[in-house]
C-alpha cells in the first residue's frame, strides 16, 4: 500500500508507525520543520538547549503511547521520569502524596492525608470519588465539571486546591465550561486501574526526541509541505494532485474542513462537516526560564496558586534543569492552561507578572527556599490552539468519513480522551487499523 499521512504531530506519526509496521510505503507531509505537532522540540540559542512548545506530562496509564515507544526502540523508563502521584504547591501550604497501597486505596489514603485540606474537605473528596463510582464513572451529557462538584457539594477550598487544577491539567477548559463526562474518565483512568496509572511521567528528553524523531527517520518526510488539494475516492486518495492508495488525514478539524468541505458536500455528509467546523479551541502557555545560577524546587513538578488579578495565572512550574539532568543550571517552565488572559496580553508585562508569581511563592515555602536567582532569559510561547474545548455535547467525529481510502486522526476524533496525547496517539494508531483492515 502507498499511503499518505497528512499532519506529523502525535495521532499523524502514530498512524505512520503502524502503517509502516503493516508494510506499507508512507509518505508524511508536514508544513512545518519538526515532527510532533503541538506538542514538539523548539531550537532556541539563548537557552543552548532545545525547548518544547509547550511543557506536556504523560500518565502511567496511557499504554498506548508508552507501548508504541517500546516498539519504536525508545525506553520510556530511560526517557521519562516516573513519580508516583504527589502533588506539590510551591508555596508548602498543599502536599497530597499517594503511598504504596494498591488502587483505588492508594488515591483515597492520598487525599485522607493530605496537607492543607480540613477533615471535612477530605470526606467530602471522599463522598466525590464514591459518587462518582456509584454512577459507574457517566455523569449526565450535559454536565460541566461546576455542575458535578456542586452536585457533591465540594467546597471552594477543595476545588481551589485539588479539582479545578486537576481539570485545568487534564482538559485546558475551565470547570464552568468543562465536560463533566471527560473529567470524569480522567480520574477514572488514572485512579481506578493500577497503582501506576495514576504515576506522572514527566519527559527528560524534548518532546519529538521522545519517540517521534524515532519514527521521521524511518518514513518518507516532505518537510515544508503545505497540503493544499485533497481529493478522496473510493480508489484513492489525490495528496496536492499525487495519487496514494489511502491516506490519513491528522490535522486540526478546522484544517480537515477546509480541506474536505467540498467533497463532503458532494458525497451528501454535511453533518461531519458541520462537526468539523463546531469546535472551539482553548490556549495554553509556557514560559521558559534560564537562571543566573542554580535553584532547585524541591519537587521536579509544583503547583502554583493563581492569582489573575495581579496577573499570576500560573498553574505549575516545572524544574527542567532536574528533569534534563543539568545539575549546574537553573530552568524552570511556567504553564498556565485555558490561558485566554494572555493570548493577547503585552508578552513582557506576562512574563514579569508569571516570574513573580513563582519567585513570591517560593519565599513563602517552609523549608526557606534560597531566593529565586535573577533571569537570565526567558521565552514565552502560547500555544493558542493548543487543544479543543472539552465542553459538554460536543460531537467529536470518528476515525471513519464516507471514503474507505481516508480517516481522520487527532486528539479531537471520538476517543474518549479529553485533547492529551494519549488521546492522540490511540486516534492515529485506530485511523490505520481501519485503512489496514479495508
Amino acid at each position: 500500500m502507498k499511503a499518505a499521512v497528512i499532519g506529523a504531530g502525535w495521532a499523524g506519526l502514530a498512524a505512520c508507525a503502524a502503517l509502516r509496521e503493516a508494510g506499507a510505503q508512507v509518505t508524511v507531509f508536514e508544513a512545518g520543520r519538526t515532527p510532533g505537532g503541538r506538542a514538539r522540540r523548539v531550537v532556541h540559542p539563548e537557552f543552548g538547549s532545545q525547548l518544547d512548545n509547550g511543557q506536556h506530562i504523560l500518565l502511567g496509564a496511557y499504554d498506548q503511547t508508552l507501548a508504541l515507544m517500546r516498539r519504536l526502540g525508545r525506553n520510556p523508563a530511560a526517557l521519562l521520569m516516573r513519580r508516583s502521584l504527589r502533588l506539590a504547591s510551591l508555596d508548602g501550604r498543599f502536599r497530597l502524596a499517594a503511598p504504596p497501597l494498591p488502587a483505588p486505596w492508594h488515591a483515597a489514603a492520598a487525599l485522607l492525608t493530605a496537607r492543607g485540606l480540613s477533615w471535612r474537605d477530605r470526606l467530602d473528596a471522599m463522598r466525590l470519588m464514591r459518587g462518582l463510582k456509584k454512577m459507574a464513572w457517566t455523569p449526565p451529557r450535559d454536565w460541566t465539571v461546576a455542575q458535578l462538584l456542586a452536585h457533591y457539594r465540594q467546597p471552594d477550598t477543595l476545588v481551589r486546591a485539588v479539582w479545578e487544577p486537576l481539570c485545568l491539567a487534564a482538559l485546558n477548559t475551565p470547570p464552568t465550561e468543562a465536560s463533566a463526562g471527560l473529567y470524569a474518565r480522567t480520574l477514572q483512568d488514572s485512579l481506578t486501574g493500577q497503582r501506576h496509572d495514576s504515576d506522572l511521567l514527566l519527559p527528560c528528553v524534548d518532546l519529538s526526541a521522545l519517540w517521534p524523531d524515532a519514527v521521521a527517520l524511518h518514513a518518507t518526510m516532505r518537510y515544508g509541505a503545505t497540503v493544499r488539494h485533497l481529493v478522496p475516492s473510493t480508489r484513492g486518495v489525490d495528496v496536492n494532485r499525487e495519487r496514494f492508495d489511502a491516506a490519513v488525514l491528522a490535522v486540526p478539524p478546522s484544517v480537515a474542513a477546509r480541506l474536505l468541505g467540498e467533497a463532503l458536500r458532494e458525497a451528501g455528509t454535511p453533518g461531519l462537516l458541520r462537526a468539523l467546523q463546531a469546535f472551539d479551541y482553548e490556549p495554553i502557555a509556557t514560559l521558559n526560564l534560564r537562571l543566573a545560577a542554580p535553584w532547585p524546587l524541591p519537587e521536579p513538578m509544583m503547583m502554583l496558586r493563581d492569582d489573575p488579578a495581579r496577573g499570576h495565572v500560573g498553574q505549575w512550574v516545572f524544574d527542567r534543569a532536574r528533569l534534563t539532568g543539568k545539575a549546574r543550571a537553573g530552568e524552570l517552565a511556567v504553564v498556565a492552561s485555558a490561558a485566554r488572559s494572555l493570548a493577547n496580553a503585552d508578552r513582557a508585562s506576562a512574563i514579569a507578572a508569571l516570574t513573580a508569581q513563582v519567585a513570591e511563592q517560593a519565599a513563602r515555602h517552609p523549608a526557606r527556599l534560597a531566593p529565586m536567582p535573577a533571569v537570565e532569559a526567558a521565552e514565552l510561547f502560547i500555544e493558542k490552539r493548543a487543544t479543543f474545548a472539552a465542553v459538554p455535547g460536543l460531537v467529536r467525529p470518528l476515525n471513519t468519513t464516507p471514503w474507505p481510502t481516508l480517516t481522520l486522526a487527532g486528539d479531537w476524533t471520538d476517543t474518549g480522551y479529553p485533547g492529551v496525547l494519549e488521546g492522540a496517539v490511540r486516534s492515529g494508531l485506530q485511523a490505520a487499523r481501519v485503512l489496514l483492515a479495508r
